[in-house]
């Protein structure tokens, strides 16, 4: 059985496809892009980019009654690996301890033409 999770503090998903899937007690959310719910890009630098991808996120969870210290497992998707220390700065401003299991890869392309985009799953 799965639940369909929808924030209106996130921006609407670009394609046929939820914010999140509650499943149980584990919610998959959707890799979020440095986009406001109000359609605005927030795009001018990097930290402000992944700050923005972490809201979203936020958002989302908060939805489904969880935070980010229910965030087990993310990974990163960066256009350029050289923005790493900058967003792994903001990513981790955002775990207080325990942190979750990560991958960070780098690759060519990433709708609407972002520089990161990061998807979470947590439990409950």
């Amino acid at each position: 059985m799965k639940q369909i999770i929808t924030s209106k503090n996130a921006p609407n998903p670009i394609g046929p496809y939820s914010h999140a899937v509650l499943s149980g007690s584990t919610i998959y959310v959707s890799g979020q892009v440095g986009k406001k719910a109000t359609g605005e890009m927030m795009v001018q630098d990097i930290r402000t980019e992944t700050t923005q991808v972490m809201e979203n996120i936020g958002a989302i969870l908060n939805e489904a009654g969880m935070n980010f210290a229910q965030v087990v497992k993310t990974t990163i998707f960066l256009k350029n690996m050289d923005d790493f220390s900058s967003v792994n700065e903001v990513y981790g401003s955002y775990f207080k301890k325990d942190f979750p299991a990560r991958e960070t890869v780098q690759v060519s392309k990433l709708p609407l033409d972002v520089n990161v985009e990061i998807s979470v799953i947590a439990v409950k």
